[in-house]
């Protein structure tokens, strides 16, 4: 049976209330999805958005898995290994590049032992939620992890008798090399961890991070080491002087190196618990104690976790879903759960931040945000906070403008203050225009509007369009200027050029909008009708020889394209797309195409250029149910409630942004055009609670009242008014009140 298929958008809705504060939406997180497959992310404890978190760092190995591990070095944690080295306190979540990972606090019975292949030891029973981790150590050591948004925090329960509990500065992803570290007192520790080889690529860039770590336990004995050597605090003579305990006599209280660490020794009668809480901060020792200070202080381990626990239902909140499956559920929140780590905090509880480059330190009166890794994030990430979370989504914006100010160019893969300079395109301007458009405003647009001009049209020294000159000369980046990927890159270019061209129209200044209108169609100088493909070209206009549109899959090197291959990149003019249907041939033509695409397995779920094709056939007349079932299917394949239970790598949220989005029903098809196509959702409820800073209504209700087994098609209607399309425009879909799909 064909059913009809209809929308129906009540705007007359009264004003909804929905109380959800006691409902508990951190049962329905699995932090352990994505922690195998590729998907980058960890199980430990952090708050949104959080500074701090505190890992379990499984990725060292021991002496007979090294090779194994060396395989998983963007994270500090992989599902299928087995020994435990510690607990790193600074970590990042679903990225593809090795960085962080550090200040590793770890429990230890026996003897005193600091080379991590020996104090290592397998363990079982993980428990993971937002904000809490727990695990069993082999040793005997039951370990709890919570944290704030600056401050880790571990509870350690240790056995009787002879225990240590090490802080190792010397482990981590990536080798930069140097570390600090001092007592300050028997139960003090401060120091700082140097790191910002993201990629390996800019170890010049490198910069500390900051920490003072106490432990609520005063120990029988402590001491540093700087490998092989040990030195004893208990020998040195201490004094109490106005109420502080300090060092009468030096017994090398402060190290410098690279295999350095501090330990405290104890002798426990009984079983004991000690709680460890460390500070952190990209400014100063001084921010960093400030942080513990004022976030932390006194409170317990479980008074800091119900706080993070609280932080956690407030913002997983803001979505509420019905359903009997509870598997749906947990995919779900997970995902809302991981784009809720990155972009993280970067300023202090004081508001001070490293200036970006020269890490001189300034004040923000609001937040500072750093990981953008705006590749992945501009095409469907940055809409969806934009939706949920838009005062968030302006601190980030007003961010990248912060970084603009600091630095004179945009962002394109910041990280804490430095510029990783990652991957091709010009995103951040996709980012700044899509914002404003969905209407976003509280940020200088004539600012923003001068950085991406700027980026979009300077010929020399440009750090973010290489290769811009021959672009705008020819239409293209040639094969000839050694660009890497130089399709990829024109087609990244056309789609900034897109959202230059809307910011511009917005903005009154028609002249520049058909200026950058007509560069972002130039994709089409690079289409070869022969082929039926996207193909490098020379400088001269001539092909690039030989083309084999399978190269590039897998991450191996292709002459034309990035991290992809001809066919994963072919679909990717999100800009236009009824010229890209025509320029193939039509809409059969095309459809022919995709429906290659996807049997002849070149779709890729994990590949960011070609996520929005799914909901391609919405486009072509008659054919939205298959966006439908194609999305359905891969919903099942790729997303499920188990470790492997993402495509790949979560790439700060992307993935995780386009579960949420396919599973509420709709999705946000062209970077810079606010405005939404239609699917059909997983729950048979979807309330999304606006901001009523933002929005003027305070919820969107979105029913879903169609049988997913149901052959439907047809057409859409807005207010009983029939859609020839399956498209709404962001305005409409906020002031909604009620969605129906029948």
């Amino acid at each position: 049976m064909t059913l009809r298929t209809c929308l129906f958008i009540g705007l007359s809705l009264s004003c909804i209330c929905f109380a959800n504060a006691q409902q508990d939406f951190t049962q329905y997180v699995n932090p352990f999805i994505g922690t195998s497959n590729f998907g980058a992310t960890h199980p430990g404890a952090i708050a949104p958005r959080g500074m701090a978190s505190v890992s379990p760092f499984n990725v060292a190995g021991d002496d007979t898995d090294l090779e194994k591990d060396s395989r998983w070095l963007s994270n500090p944690y992989v599902y299928e290994n087995s020994f435990l080295t510690g607990f790193s306190h600074v970590n990042m979540s679903g990225v593809g590049c090795p960085d962080l990972g550090v200040i590793l606090s770890m429990p230890t019975t026996g003897a005193l032992e600091t080379d991590h292949l020996r104090y290592g030891t397998t363990y079982k029973n993980e428990i993971a939620k937002p904000g809490y981790y727990s695990v069993e150590l082999d040793n005997g050591i039951k370990t709890e992890l919570t944290a704030s948004t600056r401050v880790g925090v571990s509870r350690y329960h240790f056995p009787a008798g002879k225990a240590n509990l090490l802080l190792n500065l010397g482990l981590g992803l990536t080798n930069e090399h140097g570390a600090v570290l001092k007592f300050n007192s028997p139960t003090e520790v401060e120091g700082s961890r140097m790191v910002g080889s993201f990629c390996y690529n800019n170890a010049e860039s490198a910069y500390p991070i900051y920490f003072v770590a106490r432990v609520s336990a005063a120990p029988e004995n402590f001491g540093i080491w700087d490998k092989p050597a040990t030195y004893n605090g208990v020998e040195a003579q201490w004094m109490t002087y106005n109420g502080k305990t300090r060092l009468k006599e030096q017994f090398m209280k402060e190290v410098v190196g690279d295999s350095i660490g501090a330990y405290f020794n104890y002798d426990f009668k009984e079983a004991t618990q000690v709680t460890l809480k460390v500070g952190i901060s990209y400014v100063s020792i001084a921010n960093a104690r400030e942080n513990l200070d004022k976030e932390v202080g006194a409170s317990d381990f479980d008074a800091v976790y119900a706080e993070t626990k609280k932080a956690w239902n407030d913002k997983l909140g803001v979505v509420e879903v019905t359903g009997d499956d509870r598997d749906d559920k947990t995919i779900f929140y997970t995902a809302l759960y991981h784009t809720q780590i990155a972009p993280s905090i970067l300023n202090d509880a004081n508001g001070e931040y490293p200036e970006m480059n020269t890490r001189k330190t300034k004040h923000t009166g609001g937040t500072r945000y750093t990981v953008f890794s705006l590749w992945d994030t501009y095409r469907n990430y940055h809409q969806l906070m934009s939706l949920l979370y838009p005062q968030e989504q302006l601190d980030m914006v007003n961010s990248m403008l912060a970084i603009y100010d600091e630095n004179g160019w945009l962002p394109k893969w910041e990280l804490n203050a430095t510029e990783t300079f990652t991957m091709v395109g010009d995103p951040a301007a996709v980012v700044l225009a899509d914002t404003y458009l969905r209407g976003i405003t509280g940020f200088d647009v004539q600012k923003a509007y001068k950085a991406m001009l700027k980026s979009a049209d300077t010929r020399e020294a440009n750090p973010l369009r290489p290769g811009i000159g021959e672009y705008i000369d020819l239409g293209y980046v040639s094969y000839d200027s050694h660009i890497k990927g130089p399709v990829s890159t024109t087609q990244e270019y056309n789609i900034a050029d897109y959202a230059i061209a809307r910011l511009a129209e917005a903005l009154g200044d028609k002249k520049t909008a058909k200026r950058f209108d007509q560069r972002a169609l130039s994709y089409k100088k690079l289409y070869n009708k022969k082929s039926g493909f996207l193909q490098p070209k020379m400088g001269d206009g001539s092909w690039y020889e030989p083309f084999d549109p399978l190269a590039g899959a897998n991450f191996t090197e292709n002459p034309g394209f990035i991290e992809g291959n001809a066919w994963q990149y072919l679909f990717m003019q999100p800009q236009d797309i009824e010229g890209m249907i025509q320029l193939m041939g039509g809409n059969q033509k095309f459809e022919a195409k995709l429906d290659a695409l996807f049997k002849q397995g070149q779709f890729d779920m994990a590949n960011e250029p070609d996520i929005a094709y799914p909901f391609l056939y919405n486009y072509l007349p008659g054919k939205a149910h298959k966006t439908r079932e194609k999305v359905d299917e891969l919903i099942a394949t790729y997303f499920t409630n188990k470790p492997a239970g993402l495509p790949g790598n979560d790439d700060t949220g992307t993935m995780s942004a386009w579960l949420v989005y396919a599973m509420m029903g709709f999705y946000p098809m062209t970077p810079a055009d606010p405005g939404y196509t239609l699917t059909q959702p997983q729950f048979e409820e979807v309330i999304i609670h606006l901001n009523p800073q933002f929005y003027e209504r305070d919820a969107l209700v979105i029913k879903n009242e169609r049988s997913r087994e149901s052959e439907a098609s047809g057409t859409f209607s807005l207010n009983g008014k029939s859609l020839s399309t399956k498209y709404v425009d962001h305005k409409t879909w906020v002031e909604a009140g009620e969605v129906i799909f029948k």
